[in-house]
């Protein structure tokens, strides 16, 4: 039923890396250590509503080096097949996923090129909105100190938080 209703939307995707204490073994320090941001990290994606109002699907706690791609791969089977989503370069060469223009090594993009990248930059900026009101919380901001088969479990709790905080989480009155 809630799948139906989703490919109605194009949802947005994107995900972000956060800082994790060094693992004490080698074969962990390989498994975590994310090249991109010269760390060890832990990897979060988020899908959202297009309209920025509701999470859809959160992934925590990943391997820093796994690719966002892959990483929605994983998660795209539990979505309708005909849904569509909407995401960054890191999402290229997926069909299911409208991503940016890239420019080629030997020209610059057209007029009309970066003027659509413009236009699909401005629909997924509500899933940076929803990143940063996750970073308020300093515990998904700064290193991730506590015992690492947490971090799950913290970070669901934190959208659920973000989710009260943008009304898309109604609590029954009590009474």
């Amino acid at each position: 039923m809630v799948k139906e209703l989703l490919t109605e939307f194009e949802l947005i995707v994107d995900s972000c890396e956060q800082p994790r204490e060094r693992p004490k073994e080698y074969e962990n320090q390989k498994k975590y250590y994310s090249g991109k941001k010269k760390n060890h990290t832990l990897k979060n994606q988020l899908i959202v509503l297009p309209d920025g109002g509701d999470i859809v699907d959160v992934v925590a706690g990943e391997p820093g080096p796994k690719s966002d791609i892959n990483l929605f791969r994983e998660r795209q089977k539990g979505f309708d097949s005909k849904q569509r989503f909407n995401g960054d370069k890191g999402y290229i060469g997926e069909p299911s996923i409208k991503t940016p223009q890239k420019k080629s090594k030997s020209r610059e993009l057209t007029i009309e090129q970066k003027q659509k990248n413009k236009e699909l930059s401005q629909e997924r900026i509500l899933v940076e909105h929803m990143i940063r009101l996750m970073k308020i919380f300093r515990i998904a901001q700064e290193r991730f100190r506590l015992n690492p088969q947490k971090y799950e479990q913290v970070i669901l709790t934190i959208c659920g938080l973000v989710r009260l905080r943008i009304g898309a989480l109604i609590l029954p009155a009590s009474g």
